[in-house]
């Protein structure tokens, strides 16, 4: 197989829409520790999120942010400066969360340290020299974006689609939190493999980064989940195994193994194009009726106050 792919795969035309960042905001004072009732690993594992997304999505804007001269196509340049708003405001309402999880016993501070020196230092920037190996080192970023993006719109999809946790009664901010955050994840899931397909494209490469995003979202997440379940202070001896996730995925409160198995030959594939994971009609109909994402389209639309008002 050549370095580069010969024939690009086509997205479906139907699926694209204009992207758009919603200014949304969360109130966390009824939001209890545990809130998946009577299912701390649920909750925990799924907490991760908070743990990993600031960091990791303030370095999506950041490296989006250098791509920019790079990218040729007006309309691919678009749905990349939307995604760069969607992504910063998703960082915004994860981090959010955390001081509310500090009020109940739970300091991330030691976890999200580490999370921040990852992407600040080990994917940051490097002093290199202009040409080549900065470049490249650009383009290995991009891509590794591309490989996570396909994960986190597998998440998106998996918790719009998640009535177990309905059943279960979980509290319902949260709730909208993650499914507002996913929804927006299968609204823009073909930009990040668009924009590395435009600017790079090699296969190899695609390859190569998608085994290092992979190996390191799973070593953070079981890290994460133990993490918390160590530390949380109404469990005694709270521990994580990949059984406990296995056994979550069987009942529905989090994403099955093997669905997770299944989506790696997608995108390794030749064919793979994002447009075809998930459905954009389902998460545009849920932005439609969110809380949160509402209550933002409201206060864009509404008209600003009169001078002097109080």
């Amino acid at each position: 197989m050549s370095n580069t792919q010969s024939r690009e795969p086509r997205p479906d035309a139907s699926e694209r829409i204009p992207l758009k960042a919603r200014k949304v905001s969360f109130s966390w004072e009824d939001t209890p520790l545990h809130w998946v009732p009577g299912d701390p690993f649920a909750t925990h594992t799924i907490n991760v999120l908070h743990l990993l997304l600031p960091a990791g999505e303030r370095w999506f804007v950041h490296v989006y942010k250098q791509v920019l001269p790079y990218i040729r196509d007006d309309r691919l340049r678009e749905d990349v400066i939307g995604f760069i708003g969607q992504e910063a405001m998703h960082a915004q309402a994860h981090d959010e969360v955390l001081p509310h999880l500090k009020e109940q016993g739970l300091d991330p501070t030691p976890y999200t340290a580490q999370v921040d020196w990852l992407f600040e230092k080990m994917l940051g920037d490097r002093t290199l020299p202009p040409g080549k190996a900065r470049k490249w080192w650009l383009m290995e970023r991009v891509a590794l974006i591309a490989a996570i993006e396909h994960y986190t719109a597998f998440l998106g999809n998996w918790v719009l689609n998640a009535d177990e946790l309905d059943r279960r009664g979980a509290d319902p901010t949260m709730l909208d939190l993650l499914r507002w955050h996913g929804a927006e994840e299968v609204e823009h899931r073909s930009v990040a493999f668009e924009l590395f397909m435009h600017v790079d494209g090699s296969y190899r490469r695609r390859a190569r980064t998608w085994a290092t995003a992979f190996t390191a979202l799973v070593f953070l997440w079981q890290r994460g989940a133990r993490f918390f379940m160590e530390n949380d202070p109404t469990l005694i001896g709270g521990k994580a195994s990949f059984k406990d996730f296995y056994r979550g995925g069987k009942k529905g409160t989090l994403p099955t193994t093997p669905d997770m198995i299944r989506s790696i030959p997608r995108y390794l594939s030749c064919s793979y194009h994002p447009s075809h994971e998930g459905s954009t009609a389902q998460a545009v109909a849920y932005l439609a009726s969110s809380p949160a994402a509402t209550a933002a389209e409201v206060a864009t639309q509404a008209p600003p106050a009169p001078k002097g008002a109080r």
